[in-house]
Parts: C-alpha cells; sequence; structure tokens
C-alpha cells in the first residue's frame, strides 16, 4: 500500500537562495554599416591605354597602388560577398584571391549597397583615407574607392564614374565630409581626361543576364548579354557569327 493516498503528491518547499550580489558585465555586440557616394559619369571617347588612364585618375588621392578589377565572366554572375550565399561566395573568393586586402573591402563595401555592378563594369580602386590593420585590410573608419567604368552600349563609349565607400563596425564624425571631398576630386580627375565628351547620368543596362551570351572575338571574354555590343572588358565591338 502506498505511504501517500492514491493521487496524493508530495509536497516540497524550494530551498531559500542567497540573494545574489551584483556583477560588473561588458557588453559586446557587432552591426556592420557600409556607405559609398557615386558621382555622375563622364563619357569618354576610347582608345589605346584605357586601363593606364583610368589607374592616373587617382592620382593625387590613392595611398596605396591603384589594381584594376575587370568584369566578371558569365559562369561568375552570382557571386556574392556574402558568405551565407553559396555558391555565389565561393564563386566570389575564386574571383577575387589574387587581390589585395584593400581591393577585397573595396569590393565588399561596394558590392554590398549596390554600388557597382562587377558583371559588366570595371573598378580601379585604391585606399584613400585612413589606415590599414596588420593584415593589410582598411579600418572601419578608412575610405577606399577610385573610378568605376563601363562601355555604353550604343555608342561603344567609355562611361567613368568616381565612387567612394566606407564603413564596418563603425564610423567616425567626420567621414562622410572627407569621402565628399574625396569623391569630389575624382570626379574632376575623370573630366580633366583630354578624352571627356560630357557628363552624362548612368543607368544600368536595360536587359538582364541570362543563359545565352556573345564571347568577345579579340580578347574572350563573355559577356553575359546576348545583345552586347560592345565587350564590357576590351571595349571592342563584338563579332557576331
Amino acid at each position: 500500500m502506498p505511504l501517500f493516498g492514491r493521487g496524493r503528491k508530495l509536497e516540497t518547499q524550494e530551498p531559500e537562495r542567497p540573494a545574489l550580489e551584483p556583477v560588473s558585465s561588458q557588453e559586446f555586440s557587432l552591426k556592420l554599416t557600409y556607405v559609398a557616394k557615386s558621382s555622375e559619369g563622364v563619357r569618354l571617347k576610347g582608345g589605346p591605354g584605357m586601363d593606364e588612364r583610368l589607374r592616373q585618375m587617382l592620382g593625387g588621392y590613392a595611398k596605396t597602388e591603384p589594381e584594376l578589377v575587370p568584369p566578371l565572366e558569365l559562369a561568375m554572375s552570382t557571386a556574392t560577398p556574402y558568405i551565407a550565399r553559396l555558391p555565389g561566395s565561393a564563386q566570389w573568393l575564386q574571383s577575387h584571391h589574387s587581390q589585395s586586402p584593400v581591393t577585397r573591402h573595396t569590393l565588399v563595401v561596394l558590392e554590398s549597397v549596390d554600388a557597382v555592378d562587377m558583371l559588366y563594369e570595371t573598378v580601379v580602386c585604391a585606399l584613400l583615407d585612413g589606415e590599414t590593420d596588420t593584415t593589410g585590410y582598411p579600418e572601419y573608419n578608412a575610405i577606399v574607392g577610385g573610378v568605376v567604368s563601363h562601355w555604353d552600349e550604343m555608342t561603344g563609349d567609355m562611361v567613368a564614374r568616381a565612387v567612394v565607400g566606407w564603413g564596418g563596425k563603425g564610423t567616425r564624425g567626420d567621414t562622410d565630409r572627407i569621402a565628399g571631398h574625396l569623391l569630389a576630386g575624382l570626379f574632376n580627375n575623370i573630366a580633366a581626361d583630354s578624352h571627356a565628351i560630357e557628363t552624362v547620368a548612368v543607368e544600368r543596362p536595360p536587359h538582364e543576364p541570362g543563359p545565352s551570351s556573345v564571347a568577345c572575338g579579340h580578347c574572350g571574354f563573355n559577356s553575359g548579354f546576348e545583345r552586347a555590343f560592345y565587350c564590357p572588358k576590351c571595349g571592342m565591338r563584338m563579332l557576331r557569327p
């Protein structure tokens, strides 16, 4: 026979807990914020040595050696700097593993805020303000950027614009002011090019990349656009079969 009646529960008393003393604690958090500014475009007449001309447009502002990043091949069209988006993040690392920490940081900032489209644009970038850490990556309050260009589909001219970006785990109060000054200086360098024609509004191509595409007969670059008239990489007119 049970010691306690059927259905009867044993009542227990919670032991008294000692009062807890207040503890001094430290709080940790991480908030990533990226910001970019872009100028209007400048139409430039194409010609020899365009890559070197683009690098020279960073003259007086680049604190590191300017690095040129060409458009992505069609096979890498889904590349993204977001590590959680596979296989795009793996493609992104594969495409940019050989570039400097400053360039990779610049692309992360500019692509994260949709300031550039690496499927058809070329980026020439460098550290513009601030310092790098011991691993070579720009500090959170550093400003990076340079010149972004693409070949106009209708005329075959190059359209170049200035772009600056910054951010990460924080910003300093005068970053926006310094960035505006740098953007104006880079734009003036572009407009001062001897092949400059006029300023234009920068618009993205009216068509999206598809499964069909045309490979450039001059440099072999796969444009990603079946209606492309000029190669996004070398600027030569596409050769049709």
